[in-house]
């Protein structure tokens, strides 16, 4: 007799059942298997499972025999383990580019790559509230739409926004335009790395960017675009904000050492100065940002050259002071 439509489905049925239900915990009999078989509409016998068991072996999936109690039958290893898991879970938690409904369906979606009982013990441990999250629903659309101009190498226009005390958007004049060249995540949230007339070589927050379109317009190649190198960006940028781009001699106590390396990066060149301290040369953008960076160390840690640096930094300082000062 030919075999029947839900018949041919047998292996899927079984492959999906182990994966769902079972892990080393949590292993399933032979009977619990032909019970699930047959409330699929599958007849099953048990030398027809280990027959079943040996072809999704040569499909690349082991099925283990656990012997103590509870014994049975399970799937040991998956696509992701559940550390793995649990460590994008916590990336999707900390971002606050994403809605709190795009983070609730993104964790569904990841503890589904776990078994039913360990995505339980996920979602029980998973807290949502009270963590500052985005209110943009079209950031994944967004993303969609700049990847899809940075492979065509193509501009984008969009309208950008800023979020006023009153907590609405305040949208710019006019849309703007620019020549997207990444997509870079700092600092728990997203930003595309483009080129604009207006502003150079600029970035913007994709979450605050609306009404995204790709344009006829190919991409505008500039010198400092040309070769441009997403990780050296961000090294030099600070809070994802720009300031005046130079090289810039600084001098940190040894205690700092792996804040500094890991800020920069572990090919960095540390060259000691004295007994307690060290002095190195970095490329990078000298906004408040980094400044108010290098001010949280104190005494610890001050700019050595340029001229221009160390005056930036002494003026930063001071007006801080003065600020405080004010009555």
């Amino acid at each position: 007799m030919p075999k029947s439509k839900q018949q041919k489905l047998k292996l899927l049925y079984l492959r999906d059942y182990l994966r769902r239900n079972t892990d080393e915990a949590h292993p399933a009999s032979i009977s619990e298997l032909i019970d699930h078989l047959a409330s699929k509409g599958i007849r099953a016998e048990r030398k027809s499972i280990y027959d079943d068991f040996l072809s999704l072996y040569e499909y690349g999936m082991e099925v283990f025999y656990r012997r103590s109690k509870p014994s049975g039958y399970y799937v040991a290893e998956r696509d992701f383990e559940l550390s793995e898991i649990k460590f994008l879970i916590d990336a999707v938690l900390s971002s606050r580019f994403l809605t709190p409904t795009q983070s609730a369906s993104l964790i569904r979606k990841l503890a589904s790559l776990s078994s039913e009982h360990q995505a339980a013990l996920l979602r029980r441990q998973i807290v949502l509230s009270g963590r500052v999250k985005s209110s943009s629903v079209d950031a994944f659309e967004n993303i969609d739409t700049l990847h899809e101009a940075i492979a065509q190498s193509r501009q984008v226009s969009f309208r950008y926004f800023d979020w006023g005390i009153d907590r609405q958007k305040h949208f710019r004049p006019n849309r703007y335009t620019a020549s997207p060249y990444a997509l870079l995540w700092d600092d728990e949230n997203y930003y595309l790395i483009a080129h604009s007339e207006r502003h150079g070589l600029t970035h913007y927050r994709v979450d605050k960017m609306e009404d995204v379109l790709i344009t006829e317009n190919t991409c505008i190649v500039t010198e400092e675009t040309k070769d441009f190198d997403p990780s050296a960006y961000s090294k030099e940028i600070f809070g994802m904000y720009r300031g005046k781009r130079m090289q810039v001699k600084l001098r940190f106590e040894n205690s700092l050492a792996g804040v500094v390396l890991d800020r920069f990066g572990r090919d960095l060149v540390l060259v000691p100065s004295g007994e307690k301290h060290f002095v190195f040369t970095v490329q990078l953008s000298l906004s408040p940002n980094f400044l108010g960076w290098l001010a949280g160390f104190g005494g610890r840690a001050t700019i050595l050259s340029p001229k221009k640096a160390v005056d930036e930094y002494r003026n930063f300082c001071q007006a801080v002071t003065a600020a405080i000062d004010e009555k």
